[in-house]
Protein backbone atom coordinates (compact mmCIF):
# COMPACT_ATOMS: atom_id res chain seq x y z
CA UNK A 1 0.00 0.00 0.00
CA UNK A 2 2.44 2.43 1.14
CA UNK A 3 5.87 2.60 -0.19
CA UNK A 4 8.37 3.29 2.70
CA UNK A 5 12.08 2.87 0.91
CA UNK A 6 13.79 5.56 0.80
CA UNK A 7 11.55 8.07 3.08
CA UNK A 8 13.23 10.46 4.91
CA UNK A 9 11.94 12.29 7.97
CA UNK A 10 11.84 15.33 5.83
CA UNK A 11 9.20 13.43 3.43
CA UNK A 12 7.07 12.63 6.81
CA UNK A 13 3.78 14.96 7.91
CA UNK A 14 4.20 17.37 10.21
CA UNK A 15 2.55 15.25 13.18
CA UNK A 16 4.97 12.76 12.73
CA UNK A 17 7.83 15.59 12.99
CA UNK A 18 6.26 16.49 15.98
CA UNK A 19 6.61 13.19 17.73
CA UNK A 20 9.95 12.63 16.41
CA UNK A 21 11.26 15.99 18.30
CA UNK A 22 9.09 15.52 21.30
CA UNK A 23 10.79 12.16 21.51
CA UNK A 24 14.20 13.45 20.58
CA UNK A 25 13.74 16.11 23.12
CA UNK A 26 11.85 14.53 26.16
CA UNK A 27 13.25 10.84 25.97
CA UNK A 28 11.50 7.39 25.38
CA UNK A 29 7.83 8.18 26.59
CA UNK A 30 4.91 6.27 26.46
CA UNK A 31 2.08 6.87 23.44
CA UNK A 32 0.03 8.71 26.62
CA UNK A 33 2.87 10.82 26.89
CA UNK A 34 3.72 11.48 23.73
CA UNK A 35 0.04 12.49 23.52
CA UNK A 36 0.02 15.24 26.23
CA UNK A 37 3.74 16.52 25.82
CA UNK A 38 2.46 17.07 21.46
CA UNK A 39 -1.10 18.00 22.05
CA UNK A 40 -2.13 15.59 19.40
CA UNK A 41 -4.84 13.49 19.18
CA UNK A 42 -4.19 9.59 20.10
CA UNK A 43 -4.74 8.45 16.52
CA UNK A 44 -2.54 11.38 14.90
CA UNK A 45 0.50 9.60 17.58
CA UNK A 46 -0.23 6.14 16.96
CA UNK A 47 -0.05 6.87 13.06
CA UNK A 48 2.81 8.50 13.44
CA UNK A 49 4.74 6.10 15.33
CA UNK A 50 3.46 3.51 12.90
CA UNK A 51 5.24 6.06 10.16
CA UNK A 52 8.59 6.78 12.19
CA UNK A 53 8.79 2.85 12.91
CA UNK A 54 8.26 2.50 9.23
CA UNK A 55 11.60 4.03 8.32
CA UNK A 56 13.42 2.54 11.10
CA UNK A 57 13.44 5.70 13.28
CA UNK A 58 11.47 4.70 16.00
CA UNK A 59 11.83 1.88 18.27
CA UNK A 60 8.52 0.06 20.23
CA UNK A 61 9.85 -1.31 23.32
CA UNK A 62 8.10 -3.20 26.84
CA UNK A 63 7.24 -0.17 29.26
CA UNK A 64 8.03 -1.84 32.65
CA UNK A 65 5.89 0.09 34.76
CA UNK A 66 2.56 -1.12 33.08
CA UNK A 67 2.83 -4.14 30.53
CA UNK A 68 -0.41 -2.79 28.80
CA UNK A 69 1.52 0.14 27.19
CA UNK A 70 4.51 0.49 25.01
CA UNK A 71 7.74 2.42 25.90
CA UNK A 72 8.70 4.59 22.28
CA UNK A 73 12.28 5.83 22.12
CA UNK A 74 14.51 7.01 19.22
CA UNK A 75 16.51 4.41 17.42
CA UNK A 76 20.45 4.38 17.90
CA UNK A 77 22.37 6.30 14.99
CA UNK A 78 24.56 3.69 13.16
CA UNK A 79 27.93 4.13 13.39
CA UNK A 80 30.41 3.93 10.32
CA UNK A 81 31.72 0.29 11.62
CA UNK A 82 27.72 -0.94 11.12
CA UNK A 83 27.46 -2.74 14.81
CA UNK A 84 25.20 0.86 16.13
CA UNK A 85 27.03 2.13 18.73
CA UNK A 86 28.73 5.20 18.50
CA UNK A 87 32.07 5.70 19.90
CA UNK A 88 32.17 8.39 22.27
CA UNK A 89 35.38 10.74 23.38
CA UNK A 90 36.81 9.88 26.11
CA UNK A 91 35.94 12.05 29.26
CA UNK A 92 38.71 14.14 31.64
CA UNK A 93 39.01 13.31 34.64
CA UNK A 94 38.20 16.67 36.95
CA UNK A 95 40.87 15.16 39.22
CA UNK A 96 43.40 14.43 36.53
CA UNK A 97 43.18 17.71 34.28
CA UNK A 98 46.02 19.39 33.61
Amino acid sequence: MEETDGEEIEDLPPSAKLVFKVLEYDGPLTQKQIVQESMLSARTVRYALERLEGIGIVDEDIYFADARQSLYRLEEPVAADGNGVEEAAPEKDACCAE
